[in-house]
């Protein structure tokens, strides 16, 4: 059976996300902070959305970009958040969710042999995606001294004559960092006189702590070179709608449409549908969910400097990343014994890049009771580790 497998598929590892996720969903009274998904429902008034477009039979195909009434919403939306103008007649296409655009925003773009520059940790589809279109991942290594941020410097160091694409994750998965106004200039002036693209993902762009986020399509000289990755699973509790969307110049969105057209035909009807309505009326939806995810984050923040747990201050998407280098154990031996001692799942940080080791994502997307039981848990299971230390 082996002969009849492509090597490049066998050769990418599964998500080490899902691997927790599984085991935890089949241990009783386990407390999962593993998955990224908003512990709230999506919002009544969008599902109503949603119902009511399958009562008036709103069932069949859309236009392979998606319905043009959900185009314009989005470009509104985008202009009314960034400053930035779409046309939604051939510069904005709908997914199905932020992966789908990911995957053919690669494809659309790459050629044999390219380089695409992969700040890591991040999120875990950018290097299989990468390969999957043929091109070679170039990782660079983000640091906790600097926040998990981009530097001009790091960007520099990692750009060759074969670099056709910058992956820009931020806000953050599954660090929590964010990029500000003058972090993404500076590395903008390295972009465009290195004539390279970016794939800006800002799928938690709505989920920032501090100020407000800023894409990077909105720095003079970049929407053109930019392709933005956004959509409604976190910001709006959408994930299981599968729907999200890629802004670009009309040739990118062309090409990414071709790709589209032939695998997907299009997004599900009945939740562009919803999501139009969310993009109308879900702004104070999103900011209570927002307020909730902040007081979440603070609560564990708190927590682990009472606990000397050594973490820096996300201010975006709804994870932290606390490092756990003192115990002289790997991320996973930690997240393992962890959730066999405590019933408490984590994510290891190696699931998000090989420069994750020693650190753990811990989710916030769930509730404070949760939070303060998984916290207490953890406390306990420290205290031991340094214990058995000393």
């Amino acid at each position: 059976m082996r002969n009849f497998l492509s090597d490049k598929i066998v050769g990418i590892k599964p998500s080490g996300i899902r691997k927790f996720f599984d085991i935890v969903s089949e241990m009783k009274d386990a407390i999962s902070l593993g998955v990224g998904e908003p512990d709230f429902d999506t919002p009544w008034h969008i599902r109503d959305e949603g119902i009511y477009a399958f009562e008036r039979g709103k069932t069949f195909y859309t236009s392979n970009a998606g319905l043009k009434d959900l185009r314009v919403e989005i470009a509104n939306y985008l202009k009314r958040t960034q400053g930035t103008v779409y046309n939604p007649d051939n510069e904005i296409l709908v997914t199905v969710g932020g992966s789908e655009a990911i995957d053919i925003g690669l494809r659309a773009v790459i050629n044999a042999g390219d380089e695409v520059i992969i700040p890591q940790p991040s999120y875990v589809s950018y290097e299989p995606c990468t390969i999957l279109a043929g091109a070679k991942p170039v990782i660079i290594n983000l640091k906790a001294e600097n926040d998990f941020r981009l530097t001009p410097e790091e960007l520099l160091n990692a750009i060759t004559e074969k670099t056709k694409v910058l992956i820009l994750p931020y806000p953050n998965n599954p660090t929590g960092a964010i990029m500000e106004q003058s972090d993404l200039e500076a590395i903008a002036k390295i972009i465009i006189e290195k004539d390279i693209l970016v794939m800006s993902d800002e799928i938690y762009s709505a989920l920032t702590y501090k100020g407000k986020h800023v894409s990077i399509s909105s720095v003079a000289g970049m929407k053109e070179r930019t392709i933005l990755i956004n959509g409604f699973s976190k910001a709006y509790a959408m994930t299981g709608w599968r729907l999200g969307y890629a802004c670009a110049p009309k040739e990118i969105i062309q090409q990414m449409t071709k790709i589209h057209q032939f695998a997907i035909m299009c997004a599900p009807t009945t939740s562009q549908y919803a999501a139009i309505e969310a993009l109308k009326n879900g702004d104070e939806d999103v900011e209570k969910m927002r307020q909730a995810y902040n007081q979440r984050r603070r609560f564990l923040i708190d927590a682990f400097k009472k606990m000397n747990l050594d973490c820096f201050e996300p201010f975006g998407a709804f994870y932290v990343f606390p490092c756990i280098k003192e115990f002289g154990i790997t991320s996973e031996e930690f997240a393992t014994k962890f959730l066999q001692e405590e019933k408490v799942a984590v994510v290891p940080g190696t699931a998000f890049g090989d420069c994750g080791e020693g650190y753990l994502r811990i989710s916030y997307a769930y509730s404070i009771e949760n939070l303060k039981l998984a916290i207490g848990r953890l406390q306990r299971f420290v205290t031991k580790l340094r214990e058995s230390k000393n």
